[in-house]
């Protein structure tokens, strides 16, 4: 039979499951906010557990906490991180309260996995109290922002890695093929000659651009409001705490993080957020851009560009025999879908706030942490599941080239720009291409149109 504990705040008293490292603050937002069906990310449980642990050392040496006292709540946030007790984690991502939930799950965990190791019974808070010992000089409202930024820096270096990798497939294949020269289009017309290599080298470029703005992203998340406690002022928190919180924070962590100039200023205003989001977004719109270009070269097989093939991955229909589909690029255009509409999200939510607290960070770090693991899958599987296993049809590419009107282009600085758009309709009308037409009319002999028309000099 489940027994039960009894615990009590300040909305009433309530049964607690008697092994539980959650309390009752934990128990009412789990049964409040039946959101998303999803916990908290994992990321902004360890983060969140780092930040108590580094308060409790702050605040041992500024002398707020017993040495005692502290030192245990060190060492059950050792336990936590080592991968214990995580399933007491039980409030949903999207919850009221500006992210009191989270941080009050986090408290009494902390608190009864010390009081466990003190040897005395879960919910016993004479011993170790959720708010005078393990929140001890601190506020939802520096807490929560301060570990939701830690865990988004993580996940932004996830991806940087996932990125560089993809990078990394591009530039291979823009070596790989190199000397292939395909027709560029312009308007979805045919414009002029270009080789596969500037146009997997242009993709990486992109790529590339995304990557450093990750890092941007990172020195912009990288300043905390820790300290601030309620709005900014510090109030309740010890001097020497606030002092010394964001270096504990970094030595805990392993991240090089600076406490804000105006704590004020940086617990009321999100627009840090909205920044990384954009940078997030533009990243997911270079590669839905890249995945768009790879369906349309790969069209077909046979009554499209047909320019490229893409590895075979599923059947891609329940009625048409042997059709095949691109669905590596669809799903990675869809990812983008999503952020893109996450980044709205994240926008209204830090333009939303009132006065010294916004109340809508759950929805913020729900929507980042989502747009970040997707990118991140995406971009992983975008690499190896497509990227990687592209190959280029040569003869397709040559034949376009040599029927397209674009070559043409490369007359105009002999002939003119009228005189080569008249021959240009000519070979239209006739279907015949460049070559043919230039010949017949003697604009230049077959040795002066070998050396003009040769698409390596196009490029």
């Amino acid at each position: 039979m489940l027994r039960y504990r009894e615990e009590q705040d300040s909305v009433g008293t309530k049964k607690v499951p008697a092994n539980a490292y959650y309390g009752v603050q934990s128990l009412r937002a789990m049964e409040n906010f039946r959101i998303t069906g999803r916990r908290v990310h994992p990321e902004f449980v360890r983060s969140i557990v780092e930040v108590k642990k580094a308060a409790a050392k702050a605040n041992r040496e500024a002398g707020a906490l017993e040495e005692s006292i502290a030192d245990v709540i060190v060492s059950a946030c050792d336990d936590i991180l080592s991968g214990k007790y995580t399933d007491n984690f039980i409030v949903d991502t999207i919850q009221g309260g500006a992210g009191t939930s989270l941080n009050m799950n986090a408290n009494e965990v902390v608190a009864n996995r010390a009081i466990e190791l003190l040897g005395g019974a879960k919910g016993s808070y004479n011993l170790v109290h959720p708010n005078d010992h393990v929140n001890c000089g601190q506020s939802t409202n520096d807490v929560y922002p301060t570990a939701g930024k830690i865990a988004v820096i993580r996940m932004l270096e996830k991806a940087i890695v996932q990125l560089e990798v993809l990078k990394g497939a591009l530039q291979n294949k823009a070596e790989e093929y190199h000397d292939v020269i395909k027709m560029g289009r312009t308007e979805m017309q045919d414009a002029v000659p270009i080789s596969f290599g500037q146009v997997f080298n242009a993709f990486a470029g992109a790529i590339s651009r995304d990557i450093k703005r990750f890092s941007a992203a990172i020195d912009e998340l990288s300043v905390l409001n820790m300290g601030g406690t309620a709005i900014g002022t510090g109030i309740t928190a010890d001097k020497e705490y606030i002092k010394n919180i964001v270096p504990h924070i970094s030595q805990v962590t392993g991240l090089d993080l600076v406490q804000a100039d105006d704590l004020v200023d940086a617990t009321q205003n999100l627009d840090c957020f909205v920044f990384v989001s954009g940078i997030i977004k533009s990243c997911a719109t270079n590669l839905s851009k890249i995945a768009n270009d790879l369906r349309l070269m790969s069209s077909g097989p046979r009554t499209g560009f047909g320019e490229i093939n893409l590895e075979p991955k599923q059947n891609g229909s329940s009625i048409m025999p042997g059709k095949i589909n691109p669905v590596i690029p669809e799903v990675v255009s869809q990812i983008a879908f999503n952020i893109i509409g996450n980044d709205t999200t994240i926008t209204l939510a830090a333009e939303s706030g009132q006065l010294e607290l916004n109340a809508f960070e759950p929805i913020i770090f729900h929507c980042l942490f989502e747009s970040l693991e997707t990118l991140t899958n995406g971009a992983e599987i975008f690499a190896k599941e497509c990227i990687e296993t592209i190959t280029v049809n040569r003869e397709n590419c040559a034949r376009d080239v040599e029927w397209s009107m674009g070559t043409i282009t490369a007359l105009c600085p002999h002939i003119g720009y009228t005189k080569a758009s008249t021959l240009a309709k000519r070979a239209m009308k006739e279907n015949k291409n460049i070559r043919q037409v230039l010949l017949e009319e003697k604009v230049m002999t077959e040795s002066e149109l070998d050396a003009v028309l040769d698409p390596k000099t196009m490029i």
